[in-house]
């Protein structure tokens, strides 16, 4: 059976070191620990960048670390210019706000890159059921067809 291909946002790597929400914390320790072999990890350049602003030097360490660790690739390819294009269409149409591009950047990334999951902690922007329906009318009308779930850690369970 082949493996289900989900895109990291930032949000499920930073929770991996988030000393003020044990809850979240531990379900992501529990993915990554039980599940996340299971699956084919991706993230872009977009979730480095937001490593990289990260105030602690030595959390931006570990969280490369971990993603060094457990990613099958990091995407920062030729195909910036249909991620940027999708993404201006996800603000555009006040899917995202003009203030959280990089929320747009990420589904951009899963839905160009055919990925079937996009996993993150942000209910606001992303995992959200109402989010993934106006997403993807804006794929449809672009020719993407492919379903993109949006979903946090919660959701993903294996069913073996």
């Amino acid at each position: 059976m082949k493996k289900l291909r989900i895109y990291l946002d930032t949000s499920v790597i930073s929770f991996l070191f988030a000393d003020d929400a044990p809850d979240f914390r531990q379900v992501t320790e529990a993915f990554f620990s039980t599940y996340a072999s299971r699956y084919d990890l991706y993230a872009s350049g977009v979730v480095l960048a937001e490593i990289d602003r990260m105030p602690d030097a030595t959390k931006r360490a570990a969280m490369r670390e971990c993603l060094a660790h457990c990613l099958v690739s990091i995407f920062n390819d030729g195909h910036r210019a249909e991620v940027e294009r999708l993404a201006g269409l996800y603000v555009a149409k006040a899917i995202v706000p003009a203030a959280k591009t990089a929320d747009a950047l990420h589904v951009a990334y899963a839905v160009v890159h055919g990925m079937d999951i996009l996993l993150s902690w942000n209910f606001r922007h992303l995992a959200n059921v109402r989010k993934e329906a106006l997403f993807a009318s804006v794929n449809m009308e672009q020719g993407y067809r492919q379903p993109l779930r949006l979903l946090s850690p919660l959701e993903v369970e294996d069913e073996r």
